[in-house]
């Protein structure tokens, strides 16, 4: 098993993945009649991970959810995945409580591996995160969790 902690921006240390950049891209809000104050929004974010595991180090990731808030509170769930290049993918779920803060959000939730290609396959795992969307364009996330490859992968 390996720990590991992601963050944007800076790299850390052997056990803390970290992304080098996150761009949250085209967030789509529609704001449903059903009550006031009820914001239903898509987002999508892109960045590339920095990290101390070569497993990690350079791998894209890219995360789609959906965000359900009313009154500044609410709930984002979706789908993740990491693009390794020649070394295969992974992907998962997430979902997460939110909050508006200022002019930007704060989620905090679990995220669980679903599966894997390539060096990836068989891949389980999963943990916490809490992500600080400051602006449309200025997003910080930490994910701390556990994930194993497949015994066949890992030898």
């Amino acid at each position: 098993m390996h720990r590991s902690r992601r963050e944007f921006p800076e790299p850390g240390p052997l056990d803390q993945p970290r992304f080098a950049a996150a761009t949250p891209r085209h967030p789509k809000t529609n704001e449903p009649t059903d009550q006031p104050n009820h914001a239903l929004n898509i987002a999508e974010v892109h960045g590339t991970q920095k990290s101390s595991d070569p497993l990690w180090n350079d791998s894209k990731i890219a995360y789609r959810g959906v965000t359900d808030l009313l009154n500044g509170k609410g709930t984002q769930h979706g789908y993740f995945y990491d693009n390794h290049a020649e070394a295969g993918r992974d992907w998962g779920t997430f979902e997460a409580k939110v909050t508006t803060v200022g002019g930007g959000m704060m989620l905090e939730g679990t995220f669980k591996f679903a599966g894997g290609d390539g060096q990836y396959r068989g891949i389980t795992g999963g943990g916490k995160f809490k992500s600080v969307m400051k602006s449309e364009t200025d997003l910080e996330c930490t994910w701390d969790g556990n994930y194993e490859l497949a015994k066949s992968q890992a030898a």
